[in-house]
């Protein structure tokens, strides 16, 4: 488990109750130890948590709610002229309930447009199966199709990955942003039915937040991918493929 991982799980997280026996969260928290940043982020997510829990508190229950309530059972008997009392008492609990769920429902979670979220979701698009919109091998192809679907299609690919073999394209979805997903064959032995075994998306650098700033690419394992994830004129761009970093490194 890594940072951006804990910090996933921990979002869950409320201070103070039995969610520390979880073994995802006792091992994100177990990281936060030993992680001075994460330890900083968890503390002010655990302040922002207690706040609210005490703005909670801090709402008063209407006078006469509990004999209101009850004398609901009489009114039952009484449907018209109990209807007003009913709405009322209705109205109450349900501000009761909403309390409630505010306390022991996690708070909302934070944006999902950050580049642990965009990295793992572009990896499962890889790992799970997927359909490719363009089957070619033609690098003008590939280009004028995406452009056409108003993806990415003005990318500026490595000098290894130019000379590897393409297999085709598709347009994927992050945060209502298109991403142009290029798919490439590294040359080993692939199963029956998968065309691809390298993987490049690219996205507006802007729809993703935290992304890299540099050209210098960082090399991460996601899922069981290992990737590399840079930016370039605008761009941000994620290469993705089975094996470690020696593998990944000879297409950069």
């Amino acid at each position: 488990m890594n940072r951006d991982e804990a910090k996933i799980i921990l979002l869950l997280y409320r201070p103070d109750t039995a969610d520390a026996a979880d073994p995802q969260i006792a091992e994100a928290l177990a990281l936060a130890k030993l992680d001075p940043e994460l330890a900083g982020w968890l503390m002010a997510h655990s302040a922002r948590q207690s706040a609210i829990r005490e703005k909670i508190r801090q709402i008063a229950v209407p006078a006469g709610l509990k004999e209101q309530i009850i004398s609901e059972q009489a009114a039952n008997r009484k449907p018209v002229l109990g209807r007003r009392k009913t709405a009322v008492a209705a109205g109450a609990v349900s501000l009761l309930l909403l309390g409630a769920l505010a306390v022991f429902w996690p708070p909302p979670r934070a944006a999902e447009d950050t580049l642990a979220i965009y990295q793992n979701q572009m990896a499962g698009v890889a790992l799970r199966g997927y359909a490719m919109d363009l089957l070619t091998n033609e690098p003008a192809a590939i280009r004028a199709y995406l452009a056409q679907q108003h993806a990415p299609a003005d990318f500026i690919l490595p000098a290894p990955l130019q000379q590897t073999a393409l297999t085709g394209c598709a347009v994927e979805d992050w945060q209502g942003v298109k991403v142009a997903m290029i798919c490439f064959r590294t040359g080993k032995p692939l199963r029956p039915g998968v065309a691809s075994d390298l993987w490049l998306f690219v996205a507006d650098r802007t729809s993703v937040k935290n992304a890299p700033d540099g050209t210098t690419p960082q090399i991460a394992k996601v899922n069981r991918l290992i990737t590399a994830t840079w930016t370039q004129g605008g761009k941000l761009y994620l290469l993705g493929t089975a094996g470690e970093a020696a593998t990944i490194k000879q297409y950069l």
